[in-house]
């Protein structure tokens, strides 16, 4: 009999996106999100899937053209889900931001 705990382990590692889908993903943002704002309004999000599927739909709407939209969604899903901590903020070497 097979451990609940590792046939979940299995599913969830079945569900992430592969190095190579991130990394895809991570260009997308650089080419796609850095000509309207600073990535850091990006990075200070965590969100579920859904929601960063309805951001993604919201900058289409405001012009945004993604080349690569399901590597963009796998990217942003892996590294600044809902399930990632926040990182805190950025200051300087004189204590401000």
């Amino acid at each position: 009999m097979r451990s609940p705990l590792l046939l979940l382990a299995f599913a969830l590692a079945a569900g992430a996106a592969d190095q190579a889908t991130i990394e895809k993903g991570q260009k997308e943002e650089q080419r796609t999100c850095l000509p309207c704002h600073s990535l850091r309004i990006v990075h200070s999000n965590r969100l579920s899937r859904a929601a960063w599927n309805r951001e993604l739909d919201k900058m289409a709407g405001w012009g945004a053209r993604y080349t690569n939209r399901d590597a963009i969604l796998e990217y942003l899903v892996a590294t600044y889900g809902d399930d990632k901590p926040v990182a805190p903020p950025e200051i300087s070497a004189d204590g401000r931001k």
